[in-house]
């Protein structure tokens, strides 16, 4: 009689699904796509920084399929205003009474598409529904769903009509990803294969809520021994030593990357925390809160990377 199997098992086959079915949408992007589902699974904010056309948009209503969620999408403009976000009080006669029409930061996915196009005001109108999971809107402050994600995408800063993020909300974001362009294969496949938005159609839900919010307890049961939490720690001193970054990391940054590793543990089947689950994810979940120092010519990510290579393990 064949043996039934564990829950860890269950768990990973459950996960490589979801990667798996995001492939069918996003080809070629493999890596990308597991970060997704880490950040998503760790119950973080993603933020997609690529130029325009790679797929930035269709790879965050992708993931809102497929993790079976309720979706709103904003296109961020210059003339976009806070409560074009957060909603707003009209005042309807037949109740004699101001009634609050909730804006489309009312859902469990929220995707702000091209969010650095927008005025920093309008911008800091996400910093409390990222960091605190509500909003406050005239004086009333309102719950938003759980679970509640924003996944934002951003054009590159030195393209025209673009704001650069504040500080401030870089943070909120737990990982930061690029694209890319395809290689030729993917693209191949993709110019064969139609405009891979015509697929999301068909893309079912492949968890309910509560198995989503069930894998998110998950994540936080992960074992990570002291021996990593020292490594870990190693590397947190790395970014403040005055070598690497003109300011190191915070311990709510560390948290972060402790967070994100233990879900790419339970992604990659395992539930203790390796090395290699903090050298898979540390670029992606830091360098957007980090600045380069030297004359090396690196950006954020390679500078993180470079910065790894001198952090023994322990």
């Amino acid at each position: 009689m064949k043996p039934e199997p564990d829950l860890r098992t269950l768990i990973h086959d459950k996960l490589t699904s979801l990667v798996d079915q995001l492939n069918t949408v996003i080809v070629g992007k493999n890596g990308q796509t597991r970060d997704c589902v880490v950040c998503l699974l760790a119950g973080g904010h993603l933020l997609i920084e690529d130029v325009p056309g790679v797929g930035k948009t269709t790879l965050a209503q992708a993931l809102s399929r497929t993790f079976g969620l309720q979706f709103s999408r904003v296109q961020f403009t210059a003339d976009l205003m806070p409560s074009d976000l957060t909603g707003v009080s009209v005042y309807e006669r037949a109740r004699e009474s101001f009634v609050f029409h909730p804006g489309p930061v009312f859902a469990q996915v929220l995707l702000a598409d091209e969010i650095n196009r927008a005025s920093p005001k309008t911008q800091s109108a996400l910093l409390e529904a990222m960091e605190e999971r509500q909003v406050t809107v005239e004086g009333q402050t309102r719950p938003l769903p759980q679970p509640f994600f924003v996944i934002a995408t951003q054009n590159p800063v030195e393209q025209l009509g673009t704001y650069p993020l504040p500080e401030s909300q870089l943070d909120r974001f737990l990982m930061r990803i690029s694209l890319g362009y395809p290689d030729r294969a993917a693209e191949r496949e993709l110019l064969a294969g139609g405009d891979p938005r015509q697929r999301l159609d068909g893309l079912p839900a492949l968890l309910t809520l509560a198995e989503l919010q069930a894998l998110q307890q998950t994540v936080q049961q992960v074992h990570a021994a002291p021996a990593l939490l020292e490594y870990l720690q190693d590397l947190l001193a790395a970014t403040r030593n005055g070598k690497w970054f003109a300011q190191g990391l915070s311990p709510r940054a560390g948290l972060a990357v402790l967070r994100t590793a233990r879900a790419q543990a339970l992604l990659s089947g395992r539930d203790y925390v390796a090395p290699d689950d903090i050298q898979a994810i540390l670029p992606q979940t830091v360098a957007h809160r980090l600045v380069p120092l030297g004359d090396a010519g690196r950006g954020p990510l390679e500078q993180v990377r470079a910065m790894m290579d001198g952090v023994p393990l322990r």
